[in-house]
């Protein structure tokens, strides 16, 4: 008998180990790091290694090589992926972002904003491909601006050098994300005038993805890992921004507690930050269609073929 009970006690604190590769370092990402600091994912019994691989291509080849098992990368990725005709697809299986991260940025103080006033203006946009790029773009035709004949758009800035390239004199206005955006208003180097993600709608902006054949052989771990980020999830929503800011404060070092709460607020505030996992259509279908008016859509791709909500609509129940 006490054999019986120390294997299965054995059983029970056998801890699986799981590498997840993230495609930027970023406060929009703030469930993700409640889940590794409040211990979420350890009471799933998951031990849970983070690495930033800057960039998507750079974060898909990480998990299709085995470098990782989990990615959190742009939807997007995914659907390149499977355009190349993968044998083992990449599929979504948990949504943690559901609107764009950017924000647009004047050089000057604008008291009532007005899209129109981009016409004639230079406009540093993010890089060509990109999700961003493509938000951006398919906001300023929403509005009636073509970006490619209304103004003058910069995109061949690489991501790292954007915002440099806007304080030292470049552009009247440009796409940024946070915290550089609530840092350039703090010291007065520019102006948040508009967000493309309310303007965007709902997408599926950052996913947690693995390869469909690890997912059929760690069913177990996909649903463990879901189930704690429902957690995070649930507690950033129902904290002060203040208390996410002081948890997830050691993921951002060069950032104080006073900046990394007005994002945190301001994206919570705006619905950008997921409030379950689950990937719907309709965002699935969003996705596309802003892909396709960017000329970046390979071929429209079956939602169910790449998303699998199993595990997300489980846990959250």
């Amino acid at each position: 008998m006490l054999m019986v009970i120390s294997l299965a006690a054995c059983g029970k604190d056998q801890i699986q180990k799981v590498r997840i590769a993230e495609v930027t370092r970023s406060i929009f990402y703030a469930p993700q790091y409640v889940a590794i600091e409040k211990g979420f994912f350890k009471e799933e019994g998951l031990d849970v290694s983070l690495k930033t691989t800057p960039g998507g291509d750079k974060t898909m080849t990480a998990l299709i090589s085995n470098g990782a098992d989990i990615a959190l990368v742009g939807s997007e990725t995914s659907i390149y992926v499977a355009a190349q005709g993968s044998k083992d697809p990449v599929i979504n299986f948990a949504q943690l972002t559901q609107t764009d991260g950017t924000f647009l940025v004047s050089r000057k103080k604008i008291e009532k904003f007005d899209w129109n006033m981009l016409k004639g203006s230079t406009f540093l946009g993010q890089r060509k491909g990109g999700m961003p790029q493509m938000v951006g773009e398919f906001v300023l035709k929403k509005h009636g601006i073509d970006p490619h004949k209304d103004l003058k758009l910069i995109q061949n800035v690489d991501y790292a050098n954007i915002a440099t390239a806007f304080a030292s004199g470049t552009g009247d206005y440009v796409q940024l994300f946070e915290p550089t955006a609530s840092v350039f208003e703090k010291e007065g180097k520019g102006h948040i005038v508009a967000s493309f993600g309310t303007e965007s709608g709902h997408v599926p902006y950052t996913s947690f993805m693995a390869k469909q054949s690890y997912m059929k052989k760690n069913k177990e771990t996909i649903e463990k890992f879901t189930r704690a980020l429902k957690k995070a999830q649930d507690w950033v929503q129902k904290q002060s921004a203040e208390e996410t800011a002081k948890v997830i404060q050691p993921f951002f070092e060069d950032s104080d507690l006073e900046t990394i709460e007005t994002v945190v607020e301001r994206y919570k505030s705006q619905g950008s930050i997921a409030t379950d996992p689950i990937l719907e259509e309709e965002e699935w279908n969003n996705l596309q269609d802003i892909m396709d008016e960017a000329g970046e859509l390979p071929k429209r791709t079956d939602y169910k073929k790449l998303v699998n909500t199993e595990f997300a609509k489980k846990v959250s129940k």
